[in-house]
């Protein structure tokens, strides 16, 4: 291909909206362009990078014994209704009605279509075990697009879904997606770690995310570097040294006029934040539940609702918080409350704590967790954070950045028993089916790529993902030797199913050179007039400061062998898994 006959712009300055390093290459280097917030068209390069990503899963995941399918993107309503997520997902879904005034949704997601599909195509154990999957669009409105793909509006996902007749027949189908996935991001150059993740809204008993590291990553990631232990921010656990109960004065009343945050409290009554309690009141399916942790913490929302199997949770407004503590927000404590109190399993045997008053303007010290207040239950509520113990060896824990690029959930008969889809065993008993689900965001993760893998100068594209192999630069498109060397090697490289993007601008050295940085193709090669007269040609690796000149008759050979050490460096040639 001829960059003459590509629709293809390069930018020397960064768009104003883009955030992120990723963001910003692949809109100066020509991949994608912005329609609107959370809206992106794919320019030729960069949808040749996303149709080899596609490609590649298609290849694992058909490796791994799943079929492909391809479900309608438009959903009627009623399908959410009987699993019960039209509510909890809410406004993050897109909804509208048919010219006949059905509810309908631009899916999210498939589980319930695939399930109500399965539970009429499948009736015996014979069939089983069945995993089917596709790539295609998803919609989910967004409440702040951002990042270019990462958060999208649009976007294009690899869902897999798997049916089984046991849990344990379900982990081996587990497994085999989880190794899938382990090869899929390996042979797209990614440095992909999984690690235990919450199930959110899809459900199940048991889920690993695959999160790349970057600084820029949007969620947390929780690693223990003695033993390995890993999980984003909203499933990680800690392990809690026992307090033993110590003696503790009276309560006694302070005046706070007009004082309701922590920070503010802090400098007030010059204290430490470890030392009040924080009391939040929540709508758990729209009954209202007190959470109590320690000042210094935040609570972790996903897991007082999987305490509570809350089908919603929403933070209580002002005349609920006033209902339940008598008090203006900003005063809550959980002494003399009667609402059901959940506290975080770090304040067991607590004592001199200082908490609100339930009372307008006043807080109160010497609070007494056993002694002052009923709680319902200890439990684990706030997000883990660097130089927490690790719950499994007792080290200290720390926390890094990443991005989310695959999860596999473990979903049991969530769903199966919600659509009904069942099969006969061998003794003719009808049993609901095991499933499990499994994604991937294609288009995010061809960003994360490109977040992963950049410098200054541009993308430094692994060879398997990248828009083309080889970019030849043409110095001198008016001279026909050079022109003629320029085709010949292009159809050898050609033979050797190597893709080959040639740029033929009449345009200066210079400017050529850093498009070929920008754009990020991993061989760069250059042939011009000089270095042809002594019979040289140009090869270098992009990312490597070293260069070789090689003899015409040999560009070829050198090009096809450092094309097939990158790819080797990105293909596992094992099946292990790495759980």
């Amino acid at each position: 291909m001829r960059w003459s006959r590509t629709l293809l712009n390069t930018l020397r300055d960064n768009p104003q909206d883009a955030e992120i390093n990723s963001h910003k290459l692949m809109i100066r280097a020509g991949l994608t362009r912005k329609l609107c917030g959370g809206l992106y068209t794919f320019m030729p390069m960069g949808l040749r990078s996303l149709h080899k990503i596609s490609a590649i899963v298609r290849e694992e995941m058909d490796r791994a014994g799943a079929q492909e399918i391809l479900m309608p993107a438009l959903q009627p309503a009623e399908l959410w209704e009987r699993s019960g997520r039209l509510k909890t997902m809410g406004p993050g879904m897109f909804k509208l009605k048919d010219r006949a005034e059905r509810l309908m949704t631009l899916g999210p997601t498939h589980e319930e279509v695939v399930t109500e599909l399965l539970s009429s195509e499948i009736n015996s154990y014979r069939q089983l075990p069945c995993t089917v999957y596709q790539v295609q669009t998803k919609f989910r409105d967004e409440i702040r697009p951002r990042f270019g793909l990462m958060r999208a509006k649009e976007f294009i996902m690899k869902d897999a879904y798997s049916f089984d007749t046991s849990m344990d027949a379900a982990d081996s189908s587990y497994k085999a997606m989880y190794d899938a996935y382990v090869r899929i991001f390996k042979r797209c150059g990614l440095d992909a770690r999984p690690v235990e993740a919450d199930t959110g809204d899809i459900g199940g008993q048991w889920s690993h995310e695959f999160m790349v590291l970057a600084d820029s990553g949007e969620d947390g990631i929780i690693e223990c570097p003695s033993c390995g232990y890993a999980a984003n921010q909203e499933k990680a656990e800690r392990s809690i040294a026992e307090r033993e109960h110590s003696p503790c004065p009276a309560i006694e009343e302070i005046e706070t006029p007009g004082i309701k945050s922590i920070d503010r409290l802090v400098s007030f009554l010059k204290c430490k934040a470890s030392a009040f309690i924080k009391t939040l009141i929540y709508l758990a399916d729209e009954q209202p539940v007190v959470v109590i942790i320690p000042g210094n913490r935040e609570l972790n929302e996903n897991k007082l609702k999987r305490l509570l199997n809350a089908g919603t949770l929403t933070k209580a407004d002002d005349d609920t918080i006033a209902s339940v503590t008598g008090a203006p927000t900003g005063f809550a404590g959980p002494v003399g409350i009667t609402t059901k109190i959940y506290a975080d399993k770090s304040l067991r045997n607590a004592t001199n704590l200082i908490s609100g008053a339930n009372k307008v303007n006043a807080h109160i010290k010497n609070v007494d967790i056993e002694r002052d207040t009923d709680i319902s239950a200890y439990e684990d509520l706030v997000m883990v954070s660097a130089g927490d113990i690790c719950p499994h060896c007792k080290a200290r824990m720390k926390i890094k950045r990443g991005i989310e690029v695959g999860h596999v959930f473990k979903l049991g008969t969530k769903y199966s028993k919600a659509f009904e889809a069942t099969y006969l065993n061998d003794q003719g008993e009808s049993l609901e089916m095991v499933m499990g689900c499994y994604g991937i965001g294609v288009t995010r993760t061809l960003q994360a790529v490109i977040e992963q893998s950049n410098d200054k100068d541009g993308i430094i594209w692994p060879i398997s993902v990248a828009p083309f192999a080889v970019t030849i630069l043409n110095l001198d498109p008016s001279d026909e030797l050079v022109n003629s060397a320029v085709l010949k090697l292009e159809n050898e490289l050609n033979k050797s199913n190597l893709d080959v993007f040639i740029d033929d601008r009449n345009e200066r050295p210079g400017v050529k050179f850093k498009d070929a940085d920008l754009i990020g193709c991993p061989i760069r090669v250059v042939i011009g007039a000089r270095g042809l007269a002594g019979n040289n040609i140009e090869i270098k690796q992009r990312g490597s400061k070293e260069m070789d000149q090689v003899p015409a008759e040999r560009a070829a050979e050198s090009i096809i062998e450092l094309a097939g050490h990158l790819f080797h460096a990105v293909h596992p040639l094992t099946n292990l898994s790495t759980e």
